[in-house]
């Protein structure tokens, strides 16, 4: 996988968060950064992955188990 150059203008005080935040995680800013768009980007790849699950096989319910607990479980659709 190649890379790519991404300008952006921010501003200061952002960038000084910014720092702050990777200095507590011993990276640069860049890293970062990086770090946090793939994050989110899996986020929302997880979310829309979750949703079409749920158009699939209908509302997910919460079920109590026998043993005390909660159950999860996808209800199917109905026709």
């Amino acid at each position: 996988m190649g890379s790519t150059v991404l300008s952006l203008r921010i501003d200061g005080e952002l960038l000084d968060r910014l720092r702050q935040h990777a200095a507590r995680r011993g990276m640069s800013v860049q890293d970062y950064v990086v770090r946090t768009l793939v994050r989110d980007d899996f986020d929302e790849r997880f979310t829309a992955a979750v949703e079409e699950t749920e158009k699939f096989y209908g509302d997910f319910e919460e079920e109590p188990d026998p043993d005390g607990g909660v159950r999860h479980s996808l209800t199917p659709p109905v026709t």
